[in-house]
């Protein structure tokens, strides 16, 4: 298929990364938007040359002039306009987390290998080139049998505005409220970190403790229509197939942290650290000789695909490509058990 045409669904803030990717391809034409809010759609369309815009996905679906999809509508309704693309035979990428909840993920990923169409989940950290170096490490045995993890990702645009006015934007303020589909950053970026630790280290989840947390934003907890009670803070522990344990948190509230995620990792042969801001990913290494005299030193990196890249080489070939979608569910499913340990094991100490 030389000539691919997508649609993306859900013109927010997300979606201009996805166009810009698709527009910078050979043989990729965008060729819809669909959003039921006219000024955004309109304002989308404008900037990005788009031809069509549609107010309801079975609009779209009913053209059907396209071959896949970028589905960035926000969390809470990923299961129900993902569905109607599969059911059409089309192809997905769909924006993380996959679903609201474990039941739906699970649903989405069944029906999308029934229908034999490519599916993806855009975990945008599989686009950096220090993490997929230290996965391929950890797997080729270079740090040896795991035992110890530490991850984090820190953001703070609750406390520095440098991506615009938490308080008064919508981009923002939904991602507070959990009526508004929100999971908070558990869910958020939770999410991006929990896969960046295990996909690094090769194993999934068995074990998970939890403890969540939502600080007080405004006066009432609330602004205009937005009730602020999703999560600010996450901490997890977690216990790895492989044997190894580790400690996963997240926050909104690191101030002088803009976007950062770090993972360290040892093993009995040694260490690896991956570190990115999203833009760039460094790898440092404290392996063989050098371990033993806690020496530390940068690793080469080699070049990668991003994940939009992936996507469209995938589709082309006819082929499945990883992060897919029973992945988001696998991941889905530690993060409703995540929600269902810090409600069961929370004990307060009267001090």
């Amino acid at each position: 298929m030389s000539d691919l045409r997508v649609i993306i669904v859900g013109t927010g803030g997300m979606a201009k990364n996805h166009a810009e990717a698709y527009a910078a391809m050979p043989g990729v034409t965008v060729v819809a938007g669909v959003d039921r809010n006219t000024a955004r759609l309109a304002a989308f369309l404008d900037a990005h040359d788009i031809a069509r815009g549609f107010g309801a996905l079975d609009e779209a679906i009913a053209w059907g002039g396209f071959d896949a999809a970028s589905n960035v509508t926000p969390d809470a309704v990923h299961h129900a306009t993902t569905l109607p693309l599969l059911a059409a035979g089309k192809h997905v990428l769909c924006e993380k987390p996959l679903a609201a909840n474990h039941a739906d993920a699970a649903d989405m990923a069944a029906r999308a290998a029934a229908a034999g169409v490519v599916n993806m989940v855009n975990l945008t950290y599989r686009n950096t080139a220090a993490m997929n170096e230290a996965a391929r490490l950890v797997a080729a045995g270079a740090i040896g049998e795991l035992r110890h993890f530490e991850a984090s990702y820190l953001q703070s645009w609750l406390t520095q505005p440098a991506w615009g006015a938490w308080d008064k934007e919508e981009q923002w303020l939904w991602r507070l409220s959990t009526a508004h589909g929100s999971m908070g950053v558990l869910g958020d970026v939770g999410v991006h970190i929990l896969d960046y630790a295990t996909h690094v280290a090769g194993s999934d989840v068995t074990s998970v403790s939890c403890r969540l947390h939502t600080f007080d934003k405004a006066p009432g907890g609330r602004i205009g229509d937005y009730v602020l009670d999703a999560n600010d803070s996450a901490v997890l522990h977690v216990q790895l197939a492989n044997g190894a344990v580790g400690v996963i948190h997240a926050s909104r509230f690191a101030s002088g942290h803009m976007n950062d995620l770090a993972l360290r990792i040892f093993g009995t042969k040694g260490g690896l650290e991956v570190l990115t801001d999203g833009k760039t990913s460094t790898l440092r290494g404290s392996l063989g000789d050098d371990m033993l005299a806690a020496t530390w030193r940068d690793l080469p990196l080699p070049e990668i695909e991003t994940n939009y890249s992936r996507f469209v080489a995938a589709i082309r070939a006819g082929v499945q490509v990883a992060p897919d979608f029973a992945r988001g569910a696998a991941l889905q499913q530690v993060l409703d058990l995540a929600v269902m340990s810090d409600r069961a094991h929370s004990i307060d100490l009267d001090l």
